[in-house]
């Protein structure tokens, strides 16, 4: 599981579903923090939601709760598909966020959020902070949904283009240890491989397909060869050039990355409420 936030998304549209019970959802994310602090970013979904503003309370459960309220009842009527996204902003490229907001600032800065709500509605956005090994607060803000775009890709070019980019991380890896570097403290493909370990520890519900499985596997797969070549420093600061050239390198990597995860929870999400 590539975020805190996609193990979010996923087990909270499983428990909306009725595939799996709060215990559930609160197991799964037990697993990114044995803590988990809740509270409200603004004062209006205090007020909308019984939730600390500010301040934050102990337990996930004031966090399911808001997820609840917010998509509860619509999740009976004709809600549509993107009741509840995974949001995984970088700069420049915040598709999918609600300009210029507190919650589209935080969710920038942590490189993930979720939102919940029908396109164009007041719904919540909720964006985790990691404080230390063993604490995770979530803040939850009150928001008008932006209107969710067309996707353009399907689960099979998503896993294609990982597929391709499993291929292009390696590149890369290769290149930036052509370089001059620093001396490495293990081995990359040890590294590589605890990185994937890791990411394989957390759990997906029972309903997840297994090509949405297999997406998001090769995307934590190259996301941990980037990040293990994003360590292989020059031993000397690089020039802007060469600096500029490994950047444009490994950034349409990380892009394929982003998509692919967030197309893979969307389409497992879709098919959760499908068969709710």
């Amino acid at each position: 599981m590539c975020s805190s936030s996609a193990s979010l998304a996923l087990w909270a549209s499983s428990w909306l579903a009725g595939a799996s019970s709060p215990d559930d959802v609160i197991d799964a994310m037990s697993e990114w923090a044995p803590m988990h602090l809740v509270g409200a970013g603004d004062a209006g979904a205090a007020a909308s939601f019984g939730l600390q503003h500010p301040g934050y309370v102990e337990g996930i459960a004031g966090l399911l709760q808001a997820i609840r309220a917010t998509a509860g009842a619509e999740m009976r009527s004709a809600f549509g598909d993107d009741r509840v996204r995974l949001v995984l902003p970088a700069p420049g490229a915040v598709s999918g966020l609600p300009a210029n907001t507190d919650f589209s600032r935080a969710a920038l800065n942590a490189g993930q959020a979720v939102i919940v709500g029908a396109s164009g509605n007041h719904g919540i956005g909720v964006v985790p902070i990691v404080e230390g090994p063993d604490v995770l607060r979530w803040t939850v803000y009150s928001i008008v949904v932006p209107e969710h775009g067309h996707r353009e890709q399907g689960l099979g070019e998503a896993e294609y283009e990982m597929r391709e980019a499993v291929r292009g991380a390696a590149d890369a890896l290769a290149q930036m240890q052509s370089l001059p570097t620093r001396t490495l403290q293990s081995d990359p493909r040890a590294r590589i491989a605890a990185l994937i370990a890791d990411a394989a520890r957390h759990r997906y519900p029972a309903e997840m397909s297994d090509r949405a499985f297999r997406v998001l596997e090769s995307a934590d797969r190259v996301a941990a060869i980037l990040t293990v070549a994003a360590g292989s420093a020059p031993s000397e600061a690089p020039t802007a050039t060469a600096a500029a050239a490994r950047e444009e390198l490994v950034r349409p990597l990380w892009a394929a990355v982003r998509t692919a995860r967030t197309i893979a929870v969307a389409t497992s999400i879709e098919a959760a409420m499908h068969s709710a």
